[in-house]
């Protein structure tokens, strides 16, 4: 079988099926790390990881929305992932290049 199924759903079980809530737990902690809630001396660790985060976060989230628009997949959790971690980026971005002047 080149193809696994759920049990009495009828549906494929897919890998597009994770992309939702990857880009959620990544667009959350990227999200919480552009507003700083870690304490001054972990923003500057954590501050890569944040841009990093939120980059993977709005191409997963934008490919989960995809595959969800075609039934495998949550279409909410991609779009909230997608969105958090574009807050994350821009937010980590635009602290950056204020304090960069």
């Amino acid at each position: 079988m080149s193809e696994s199924t759920v049990s009495g759903a009828g549906r494929s079980d897919s890998p597009a099926v994770a992309l939702g809530p990857t880009a959620l737990v990544l667009g959350v902690f990227s999200a919480v790390g552009a507003l700083g809630v870690f304490g001054s001396t972990l923003v500057l660790i954590a501050l890569p990881w944040t841009i990093i985060a939120g980059a993977l976060a709005i191409a997963l989230g934008a490919v989960g929305v995809h595959h969800a628009r075609r039934g495998v997949g949550r279409l909410w959790i991609a779009v909230v992932g997608a969105a958090l971690g574009a807050v994350g980026f821009f937010g980590t971005t635009a602290l950056l290049w204020s304090l960069g002047g």
